[in-house]
């Protein structure tokens, strides 16, 4: 089977790239994590608190925001000095109240039992994604990560051709 021309080649090299950079540029600017400097984070749902609108295992990614509305779903870490202080909650907002929001799920029958500053919002939901949790609870293990950073080192080693040696015209 014959070589495809160069200019095809390169044309192929030249959109690899450039898609390469897109996807590249929008993790940079929408997906990255918080953790990493960031708007995005990413939550896997627990619990029946959100049903019907979320369920056990469901991905949520949030996005940081300046200001949060009535009606919006929010992620928010439970203030400090309260029971389960630093847990993280998926919610919607209830009722605007003095010093925050009023929060409370959708299968529940009374708000949540504190106060959430904005500063305790983590983000407002912004990519739903169901059933998706346990695939990403896995695929955040370790040995997983090794292994398809090996996997991607390998095929890279399998497909990598040198560069032709060229040869040197030195006139004398």
């Amino acid at each position: 089977m014959a070589d495809p021309p160069a200019h095809t080649m390169n044309i192929r090299n030249r959109l690899g790239t450039v898609g390469l950079t897109v996807l590249v540029v929008v993790w940079l600017l929408v997906l990255r994590p918080v953790a990493l400097g960031g708007p995005a984070s990413y939550e896997i749902v627990t619990g029946t608190s959100m049903e019907p609108h979320f369920h056990t295992g469901d991905l949520v990614i949030t996005q940081t925001a300046s200001s949060y509305a009535v009606g919006e779903i929010v992620v928010y870490r439970v203030p400090d000095g309260l029971p389960g202080a630093g847990s993280i909650i998926v919610h919607r907002i209830v009722g605007e109240v003095t010093g925050g929001f009023s929060i409370q799920g959708d299968n529940k029958t009374a708000p949540d039992p504190w106060v959430v500053k904005a500063t305790d919002i983590v983000g407002r939901s912004w990519v739903e994604i169901a059933g998706v949790g346990p695939a990403m609870l896995i695929a955040r293990r370790p040995l997983v990560i090794a292994t398809l950073i090996g996997g991607l080192g390998f095929l890279f080693l399998l497909t990598w051709k040198p560069a032709p040696k060229r040869k040197l015209d030195v006139a004398a």
